[in-house]
């Protein structure tokens, strides 16, 4: 639900505004409009800029503490603000110590791999024999196209064979002319790089000890210090977020409380003798939002972030978006055991990771969903259940909606039916929200129009929809809907655009009939052409579970088929076919059901709610605190 918002203006003296800001700061319910769009500071740069130092050095410790073990007990130190800045230097210095270290790591084993097939030789022969006026010259050759007239022209002394290549040296006062690969060589020996390697692998290891000690020791202070920096980039983000009048000796600010807020506001203002002019929010503008919801709504707030939170006029689509978009997922994954596999690793995470447990919760909710969707449809790993030999299976095969219940159908698969159906639910919600978000911007009349939509529909639904499920709709109900799509025609055709009725004049009114009726018939022809559409794209629900069930079949028949028959052996490339084909298929459908119901409620469902986004969400200038 979006919180109604109060507009708070304030005048503010010059000696008054060091405290004013303060004050508000601790009141800390009050956003502040930016009044300077796009301005900006050498403190607000500065801030930022380290504000992103921070971040990458977190996620330096971050990974060092989930990747290496240490050797040594560090214990956690009293968080100080000043000291956390000073380790921030620190850990960004090691951080680029260890880039430089792997650097010359990747530099040493790419030097053992070019001398590896050469084993242990002497440069400074090389170089005497170069003194001597012989050069030595290094080749590499595929094996098959090795000459033997190499040894007697340059005396060519193969050294060894490695990855199917000759590697050979040759011995002239100018370069043979031999068609193979000239190698150049590092100038050091295998053995010296080999204990390169060793000393730098040391040295990155002490670097990762000093890393974690720095997470165990200082992060609190490097918290405390990040979150210093916050507050001052937040106070000079407010700085700029005032205009001065009356010649800078008064300075304009511009912000928004909660309604439920507004008093205790207001009470601040009055006892500071601030002037202050507290209102309800125009029309045209750009109010902040604070939506709060159900703890199971609140988990899908995330998904719909990806797109954009509601603005201020909007309805609050997460109460519908939730349930709907958990239900597209299932559906989309459509099997139990790819269900399981979900909720199993939610549960990982809810209980192993408490920094996420929001998406631990939600993961396993759309896990348990794909275990309720896959069950309907009798599909487990690819296995279809209705067809299985399982006696604790028989007393429920009847009950699968698979093809096998195409007659009850009109001839289509169940799920192909359900999801247009579900699509149509949805629309119709839409179009529904789409009617409560004119009545609560402008007013009940102004909702008409869309109501009478859904009315029709419903109308239409009940009366040539539900006769084909064989339900028997009675002549006197018939009448009654045939009256319902009168009255919502009415609606339709003349009250789309009340507005139109406002101008004074009777031929002005006149004028306001042809404008809705010419709306009403453009609209007519819209939803004739454009739910057909919108119906179809949910057809996308029932092919996703169906295409991941088939691939999960087509690769249990795959591990069957492919697997040799000696025991032991057959066993184990079984499995090896299973998990791999199975690991592809379920990465496809993760991906599969989310972008897909995103879509279908970003596009379908948005579009006939009337859901514009774009809004800014509510952020109090307070002072921050570690939790």
């Amino acid at each position: 639900m979006i919180q109604k918002m109060k507009k708070l203006t304030f005048l503010v003296t010059n000696g008054e505004y060091d405290q004013f800001i303060s004050d508000i700061r601790e009141l800390g319910v009050i956003h502040v409009q930016e009044l300077q769009q796009g301005a900006t500071s050498d403190e607000l740069a500065q801030g930022v800029a380290l504000a992103e130092r921070f971040k990458k050095a977190l996620l330096a410790l971050d990974y060092a503490k989930d990747s290496y073990t240490p050797k040594g007990v560090y214990t956690a130190k009293t968080a100080d603000a000043a000291i956390g800045l000073q380790k921030l230097d620190e850990v960004e210095q090691l951080v680029e110590q260890e880039n430089s270290l792997k650097h010359s790591l990747d530099e040493a084993n790419a030097a053992i791999d070019k001398l590896e097939p050469w084993d242990e030789f002497s440069w400074q022969t090389v170089r005497r024999l170069a003194e001597a006026g012989t050069n030595m010259y290094f080749y590499a050759v595929p094996t098959k196209l090795y000459k033997a007239e190499w040894a007697d022209l340059y005396f060519a002394t193969p050294i060894s064979e490695w990855r199917k290549k000759i590697y050979f040296v040759a011995f002239a006062k100018a370069e043979p002319d031999i068609t193979a690969e000239r190698l150049e060589l590092p100038q050091q020996s295998l053995s010296h790089y080999k204990n390169e390697v060793k000393v730098i692998t040391q040295q990155i290891a002490e670097v990762h000890e000093s890393l974690l000690a720095l997470n165990a020791e200082y992060r609190p202070s490097i918290l405390a210090a990040q979150l210093d920096n916050e507050n001052s980039i937040q106070l000079s983000k407010v700085h700029l977020s005032q205009e001065s009048v009356a010649g800078d000796a008064v300075k304009l600010m511009i912000g928004w409380t909660l309604d439920e807020k507004a008093a205790e506001v207001t009470s601040y203002l009055d006892k500071a003798g601030i002037y202050y002019d507290l209102e309800d929010p125009a029309f045209d503008d750009d109010v902040p939002i604070k939506i709060v919801n159900s703890k199971f709504a609140t988990l899908f707030e995330p998904i719909l972030r990806m797109y954009s939170l509601p603005n201020y006029h909007d309805i609050d689509p997460l109460p519908l978006f939730a349930p709907f978009f958990m239900l597209f997922f299932g559906l989309c994954m459509g099997d139990m055991g790819y269900g399981l596999i979900i909720t199993a690793i939610s549960l990982l995470i809810i209980f192993k990771k408490p920094n996420l447990k929001a998406y631990g919760q939600l993961g396993a909710l759309l896990g348990g969903m794909t275990c309720i969707c896959g069950f309907v449809t009798g599909t487990f790993f690819g296995i279809d259940l209705s067809t299985v030999d399982w006696d604790f299976m028989k007393p429920l095969q009847p009950y699968f909606l698979n093809d096998s219940k195409k007659e009850s159908f009109f001839g289509y698969s169940p799920m192909m039916v359900i999801s247009v159906i579900i699509g149509l639910v949805q629309v119709l919600i839409g179009m529904f929200m789409a009617g409560c978000k004119a009545v609560k911007n402008y007013g009940f009349v102004y909702g008409v129009g869309k109501f009478s939509w859904v009315l029709a529909l419903l109308s239409l639904v009940a009366l040539f929809a539900l006769p084909m499920f064989g339900v028997v709709i009675p002549v006197a109900l018939q009448y009654v809907l045939y009256a319902l799509i009168a009255i919502a025609a009415f609606g339709i055709y003349f009250l789309n655009n009340p507005a139109a009725y406002a101008k004074a004049g009777s031929l002005k009114k006149l004028l306001g009939v042809g404008m809705n009726l010419g709306g009403g018939l453009w609209a007519t022809y819209g939803m004739s052409t454009g739910l057909l559409g919108d119906l179809l794209s949910y057809i996308r629900l029932f092919a996703l579970g169906l295409t991941g069930g088939v691939l999960g079949s087509v690769f249990n028949s795959l591990a069957m088929e492919m697997s040799p028959q000696t025991p032991v052996v057959h066993e184990i490339v079984m499995l090896i076919i299973l998990l791999f084909g199975h690991g592809i298929n379920f990465g496809l459908c993760m991906i599969s059901s989310f972008v897909h119901p995103m879509r279908l409620t970003f596009v379908e469902y948005f579009k006939n709610a009337d859901f514009s986004g774009n809004g800014k969400e509510y952020k109090p200038f307070r002072l921050m605190h570690n939790a």
